[in-house]
């Protein structure tokens, strides 16, 4: 399943995977890899300056990540083109959920904060409770 948000003309979209082989059930491991994509659609450039994430288990514990860029880069992202990059999170619950925000910076030194959309972690191992 993919989420996307658009805020600001930037597009974002996340996909995410639960990774079966690098869970440990029995342990409390449950590990998921996450594919973004960012689409610039203003009429000029802008980068990506600062990340924050919001992660929420299924026990509602909150683990809050903030930071400079993704994976150590502020990339530059020119008019009409997109960023695409990979990441991952580990739980200790089977299930939970991820969202957060961008900001990002215009050639006119203006700051922008652009939506990250929420996304779910559903693993096999969730049990499903009906009402």
């Amino acid at each position: 399943m993919t989420y996307t948000q658009t805020t600001h003309d930037i597009c974002v979209t996340v996909m995410p995977f639960f990774i079966e082989e690098a869970s440990r059930h029995e342990d409390c491991l449950y590990m998921w890899a996450y594919q973004v994509t960012i689409q610039n659609n203003r009429d000029a450039d802008v980068q990506l300056r600062r990340r924050y994430w919001r992660i929420i288990n299924a026990l509602g514990k909150i683990q809050e990540i903030r930071g400079v860029g993704v994976l150590g880069i502020q990339p530059i992202l020119p008019a009409g083109h997109a960023y695409d990059y990979s990441s991952g999170i580990a739980l200790t619950t089977p299930s939970g959920i991820m969202g957060g925000t961008y900001d990002f910076e215009t050639t006119f030194d203006q700051c922008l904060t652009i939506e990250i959309p929420c996304f779910s972690l559903d693993s096999p191992y969730q049990k499903i409770l009906l009402n």
